[in-house]
């Protein structure tokens, strides 16, 4: 038998150990892109079939994808649940590992595809859209493109709207009203009552209310919706800032309207049926006519993109990339269709 000088060099440069099978843990033993993605399009949506179109797949072919990601950790991913999906303890962990390796391949993609970007881009909100959605956001965004300023001016959103208005802001996330015109709803969530947990406040009559500003349509949906059940009220608190809403709430002194994205610690949904519906909350994504230019775009393709992988579906169009490139997110192509019958 003739040994080669490469066949001595490659068996002296592996380590012990080292084997190209899966069991070896070598060269085809590797967590594919693809895979993490369907596993994170599954748990962002709930069901594989769902998730096979946020993917572009065929439902078997998402249920390929699955066994072969089980065979390749040697786990089982998925528990029995006649419900929906469910995770076992090693599936939620391989979750977590999926997402934080996607938003490293979604860093790089950035880092070496997309030009060196400078400059300062304003950026309008709510606080309650800030608290809730900006930190993912502005976390990406600060390492992909790091030499951009963002300047964050935390507003109402009829405020906000009237910034994008004047070009004193230059891209906004702002709650649909009835009447304002829409650019781009990137996320719909459930407007439910809120209180604290074990709370008695939603037992009181009139129901103590803690509320935005007048022109908020999450308090004009609320008082609509009490209005029309015959529900008598008052308004105890009003501010302009979530986190005085929060702590009447807190304190068992009120409830409120609110998205379930911001329900959170001891914040939660009343279930009672004495309360009445309130229908949905829309984020519309506007951008001031004369606002351009590369980091600008930058911070909207961002924005876009974490909400199309929150929402697990599709939103709009992403510049720059081909349709079959290997994205850490969901590449998002369509427009969510405004609710626009949840208002009043």
């Amino acid at each position: 038998m003739t040994i080669t000088f490469d066949e001595v060099h490659d068996s002296l440069a592996r380590p012990a150990g080292f084997d190209t099978g899966v069991s070896g843990f070598g060269g085809s033993a590797v967590l594919e892109i693809d895979l993490l993605r369907t596993l994170v399009a599954i748990a962002s949506t709930g069901s594989f079939k769902h998730a096979a179109k946020a993917v572009f797949r065929t439902p078997s072919a998402v249920s390929m994808q699955m066994k072969r990601l089980e065979d390749l950790i040697g786990r089982p991913i998925f528990a029995k649940d006649g419900r929906g999906v469910a995770l076992t303890a090693d599936g939620q962990d391989l979750l977590g590992y999926a997402r934080r390796i996607l938003i490293l391949a979604d860093e790089a993609l950035y880092r070496f595809r997309c030009e060196p970007t400078e400059g300062v881009v304003r950026l309008g909100t709510p606080d309650d859209y800030a608290a809730a959605y900006l930190p993912p956001i502005l976390a990406r965004f600060a390492r992909s493109h790091p030499q951009v300023q963002v300047e964050v001016t935390c507003m109402p959103s009829d405020v906000v709207m009237r910034l994008i208005d004047e070009g004193e802001v230059d891209i906004a996330l702002v709650s649909v009203n009835g009447i304002a015109p829409i650019q781009r709803i990137v996320h719909r969530d459930r407007l439910v009552w809120a209180g604290l947990r074990g709370g008695v406040a939603y037992q009181k009559r009139p129901l103590p209310l803690a509320l935005a500003q007048p022109s908020c349509p999450w308090r004009r949906s609320a008082l609509s919706a009490l209005d029309e059940a015959g529900i008598s009220y008052r308004v105890a608190y009003t501010s302009h800032h979530f986190v005085a809403q929060l702590a009447a709430v807190g304190a068992d002194l009120a409830v409120a309207p609110l998205s379930t994205n911001l329900l959170f610690g001891d914040l939660v949904q009343i279930e009672s049926p004495d309360l009445p519906p309130l229908g949905f909350s829309e984020i519309d994504l506007r951008q001031a006519p004369e606002a351009s230019g590369p980091a600008v775009e930058a911070l909207r393709r961002h924005i876009e993109e974490a909400f199309a992988q929150r929402n697990g579906r599709d939103l709009s169009g992403r510049p720059s990339f081909a349709a079959g490139d290997d994205l850490a997110w969901i590449s998002p192509t369509t427009l969510l269709p405004p609710l626009r019958q949840t208002y009043s």
